[in-house]
């Protein structure tokens, strides 16, 4: 196959599965087992009892992605108050499962969370990423996230242990007048 195949390949199953395929289901008490499985399987780090707190606690903007009825992506957020008194969503985690990527979910998942933010008048989201994750880096700068900040030492149990901060303003869907 030569360069560019797997792209091509990507937009095959697109047409051929649909968005229409991908559903998003909200985070309750009786799933959050899927999405501790999807984080094991996705993430090199172990997420401790108030990660899934806060999931459960940020209502619609932690979400689980399903491809035919199977759960393979998720974004879980966290709800913070910056001082003044303004709203932010904190990304903890998005990940989609290495066979379903390419196919939209990832997109859809965030998609989703900027569009709730924007309704909701929340004036920005960031999250963290791994210095040298750049195929995370590239996909959150396609929506307009910029690299804020560099923080040494992030990570304790991974290499590279430093991580970008990216940072979106969001502009709102329905400005007060």
């Amino acid at each position: 196959m030569g360069a560019g195949g797997g792209e091509e390949q990507q937009e095959k199953e697109k047409e051929k599965w649909g968005l229409s395929s991908i559903s998003l289901d909200g985070l309750r008490d009786k799933n959050v087992m899927q999405l501790k499985k999807l984080n094991t399987a996705l993430f090199p780090v172990r997420y401790n009892d108030k990660y899934y707190a806060d999931a459960l606690a940020s209502a619609d903007l932690t979400k689980l992605a399903y491809f035919n009825d199977i759960c393979v992506g998720s974004i879980a957020c966290r709800l913070e108050r910056k001082e003044g008194g303004a709203i932010r969503v904190y990304i903890m985690t998005l990940g989609v499962l290495a066979p379903y990527r390419g196919l939209g979910i990832g997109t859809k998942l965030l998609t989703h969370v900027l569009d709730l933010s924007a309704k909701q008048n929340i004036s920005e989201i960031y999250l963290h990423v791994q210095t040298n994750n750049d195929d995370a880096i590239a996909f959150y700068k396609k929506f307009g996230f910029e690299i804020t900040d560099t923080i040494q030492n992030y990570y304790t149990n991974i290499t590279p242990p430093d991580c970008y901060v990216l940072s979106k303003v969001v502009s709102h869907a329905n400005p007060k007048k």
